[in-house]
C-alpha cells in the first residue's frame, strides 16, 4: 500500500512568519563579529589562497546551516572574488536559499507546525522547485542548475535573487551541486513531487561533484556543519576519482563544527562515540592517509565563516 498524496492541503509562504530574513543577514565588511583563532587556522588560510593561484579548486561544502545562521553573503562574496570554485550541500540548502530569493525569509516555527501538519507545506517553495526540477530534468540539467536557471528565468519572482547563493553560482558559472535524500525535504510533502525527476537533477550534481574533486590535487576541501550528506558524499566522489587513476593525494581538507573531539588526529576504536561521527573520518583523516593535511576547527559558523572571509580577503 501506498499513501496517495493528491489531497495534501498547502498554505501562501506570504503569511508566515520567518526567523530568517534578508533583513537581519550579515554582511562582509558591515556586521561585526568575533575573531576566530585556533591552530592551523593561518595555515588553512595559506592554503586555500595558493591552491586558487595555481588554478587548484577549493570546494565549500556545507549544511542548511550556513544559510540559517544568515551567512549566504559571505559565500556569495567568496564565489565572486574568485576563491570558491564548487559549492555543494543538502536539499535543506536549497530550499532555505530558494526562500530567501522570492520571500526573503525562511526558516518557520516548526514545533508548532508540525502538531496540525503544516509544517513544510508550502505552495510556492513546493510548487516552484518541482517545476524547476521537471523543466530541468528535461534539458539534463542538475538540481543546483535548474533552481539558478529557473530564478534567472522568472526574476518578477525573486526580488531578493542577488541574495541566493544557487542564483549567484548560475550566473558566475560555478557549479552549485545538492545531493538529495528522497523524503528529507519539505518540496517532497509536495503533491507535485516528482522524485524520479528530482533524483535525475541530484544523480547529474553527484557526477559534477565527482569531476571537482577529481581535479583536486594541490586543492581545498572544505565541509561547514553537514554531518552526514557533505562528508558522505566526498568520500564516495573520491574513491571514484582514485579509481579512475586521478592523482587526489595532495589535498587539503578542514571541518567546520561545534563538536569538540579532542585529538582528532589519534586513533579511536568502535567503543568511541566519536569513531561514528562522519566528517571525522571522512574528511579529516582518511582522505589524507596519504599525503595532504586535514583539520577539525571547533566554533559557530558566525564566527568562524566572517573570520575566514576577511583572513582571505586581507591576504589577496
Amino acid at each position: 500500500m501506498q499513501l496517495n498524496l493528491s489531497g495534501i492541503k498547502t498554505y501562501s509562504a506570504e503569511d508566515r512568519i520567518n526567523l530568517v530574513t534578508i533583513d537581519n543577514m550579515m554582511t562582509p565588511g558591515v556586521t561585526p563579529h568575533e575573531q576566530y583563532s585556533s591552530d592551523g587556522f593561518d595555515e588553512l588560510v595559506e592554503r586555500i589562497i595558493t591552491a586558487r593561484k595555481n588554478g587548484r579548486p577549493v570546494i565549500w561544502s556545507m549544511g542548511a546551516h550556513v544559510i540559517k545562521n544568515r551567512l549566504s553573503r559571505y559565500v556569495i562574496a567568496l564565489v565572486k572574488a574568485g576563491i570558491i570554485t564548487h559549492i555543494a550541500s543538502n536539499g535543506a540548502g536549497s530550499i532555505h536559499d530558494f526562500e530567501l530569493a522570492y520571500l526573503g525569509g525562511t526558516s518557520e516555527d516548526v514545533p508548532t507546525a508540525i502538531e496540525d501538519g503544516s509544517f513544510g507545506m508550502w505552495e510556492q517553495t513546493g510548487a516552484w522547485m518541482n517545476e524547476a526540477f521537471r523543466e530541468g530534468a528535461e534539458k539534463n540539467l542538475g538540481y543546483g542548475e535548474a533552481l539558478g536557471e529557473y530564478i534567472s528565468l522568472h526574476p518578477e519572482r525573486f526580488p531578493n535573487r542577488e541574495d541566493c547563493i544557487e542564483y549567484q553560482c548560475y550566473v558566475n558559472d560555478v557549479p552549485a551541486t545538492y545531493h538529495i535524500a528522497l523524503g528529507t525535504d519539505i518540496i517532497h510533502q509536495h503533491p507535485t513531487c516528482d522524485m524520479s525527476v528530482i533524483g535525475k537533477c541530484s544523480g547529474i550534481d553527484f557526477k559534477k561533484m565527482c569531476y571537482s574533486v577529481s581535479q583536486l590535487d594541490g586543492g581545498v576541501f572544505l565541509n561547514f556543519g553537514s554531518a552526514v550528506i557533505g562528508p558522505e558524499v566526498f568520500l564516495k566522489a573520491l574513491s571514484i576519482a582514485r579509481n579512475l587513476g586521478y592523482p587526489t593525494f595532495n589535498i587539503t581538507t578542514a571541518n567546520f563544527d561545534l563538536i569538540n573531539l579532542g585529538d582528532y588526529r589519534c586513533k579511536i576504536g568502535y567503543e568511541d562515540p566519536n569513531y561514528y561521527y562522519r566528517p571525522r573520518k571522512n574528511i579529516v583523516n582518511r582522505p589524507v592517509s596519504r599525503g595532504g593535511k586535514g583539520w577539525h576547527f571547533v566554533g559557530d559558523h558566525q564566527i568562524t565563516i566572517p573570520t575566514l572571509y576577511d583572513k582571505i580577503i586581507e591576504r589577496i
